[in-house]
């Protein structure tokens, strides 16, 4: 009777031993993906938030008081250099100058008497240089009266876009007080700020002192038909932000940008001889980026990588494997550094092509 349990143990050891067997055998016949880095020139396409300016943006006041007398503009108009806009109340400055035009007829006429008397020897000198200064003045009256007149007349000073009217006919106006203000739209200044890194990237890149070509995606998620120039960077960064500012120059022919819309810069960065390697092959520990590298004997290696910039499924690596390396794509999460495994070898460019990513 004790044989019976003793039997029954056996086989139970027996099926036991059988099925760890039965899991070894399929663990060890299970075949890991791995891929290697692929070398090529590739470019990314960076964004930054932009402001766009006209290249000419003015306040239009008014030089003089006095009522508003005429507005021979609309909001919205363009208008052409030299346009008459406005026009304020002349009459008092008419007047002004009416009376220095007859104050220099006097002045001349008392020129005239006492260059005839200092001929005569019947007045000095000095008398015939008095009159002489006393016309000057009263020409000078007479210039200052016709620009006090002209400031009546408020007219265009460049080809522009007119903005909102701040005042309206009839309206007494102040010296200095806002009438509306005018912007240059024929080309734009796009400003954008740009971090500490990649400005020195830029600053020390061997096409420096070539204009960089920048795209505007416009806020409708459209890209501006017109590419611009970056042409000056300013002199100081902002210590809150650490970004300094950049600015790009577009066309504009179309009048399509205006001064303080939005948008995006586009701004394409190439890599020559970049490392590629797809995103799915990485993983993270405490914000640092790793793959798992095998080696000739097929045994799994964690190992850290430096990310230089992102692509849509790939990653541009600056550090850490090189094109002769093989690296685990698939089952990440199944297996352990210094682990030993079967692998099956997928060509670079297969493994891109099926991620749907187009580099150059």
């Amino acid at each position: 009777m004790r044989r019976i349990p003793m039997i029954i143990g056996l086989l139970v050891v027996l099926g036991l031993s059988s099925c760890n067997s039965k899991k070894e055998t399929h663990e060890d016949h299970t075949k890991f993906l791995v891929t290697s880095p692929i070398k090529k020139d590739t470019s990314i396409t960076k964004d930054y938030v932009a402001q766009i300016h006209s290249i000419r943006h003015i306040e239009l006041r008014a030089l003089e008081k006095g009522y508003l007398k005429e507005i021979h503009v609309d909001e919205g108009q363009f208008v052409k250099k030299g346009q008459k806009m406005f026009n304020i109340m002349p009459n008092v400055y008419q007047a002004d100058l009416q009376k220095a035009e007859a104050e220099a007829k006097i002045a001349e006429i008392e020129l005239n008497n006492t260059q005839l008397l200092a001929d005569g020897n019947v007045v000095s000198a000095n008398e015939l240089a008095m009159a002489k200064a006393t016309l000057e003045k009263a020409k000078a009256e007479v210039a200052l009266a016709q620009t006090h007149l002209g400031f009546t007349d408020v007219r265009a000073p460049f080809d522009g876009i007119m903005d909102h009217l701040h005042v309206r006919e009839g309206s007494l106006l102040d010296e200095g007080e806002l009438l509306t203000t005018l912007s240059d739209n024929s080309e734009m200044w796009v400003y954008f700020n740009v971090p500490e890194a990649e400005y020195l990237d830029y600053i020390m890149s061997k096409d420096k002192g070539d204009k960089k070509s920048v795209g505007l995606l416009l806020a409708n998620n459209k890209q501006f038909n017109q590419k611009g120039i970056v042409q000056t960077i300013e002199a100081e960064f902002n210590n809150e932000t650490g970004n300094i500012a950049f600015r790009a120059t577009f066309p504009n022919p179309d009048r399509i940008l205006r001064h303080g819309e939005t948008g995006s810069i586009l701004m394409t960065i190439p890599f020559k001889d970049a490392i590629i390697i797809p995103q799915k092959a990485t993983f993270e520990i405490l914000d640092k980026k790793y793959v798992f590298v095998i080696d000739e004997d097929n045994v799994v290696h964690q190992t850290e990588i430096t990310v230089a910039a992102e692509l849509p499924h790939l990653f541009v690596v600056s550090k850490g494997v090189s094109p002769k390396d093989k690296i685990l794509l698939d089952g990440i999460r199944m297996v352990k550094n210094k682990e030993k495994i079967n692998t099956e070898f997928a060509e670079p460019n297969e493994v891109i092509s099926k991620l749907a990513v187009y580099a150059e």
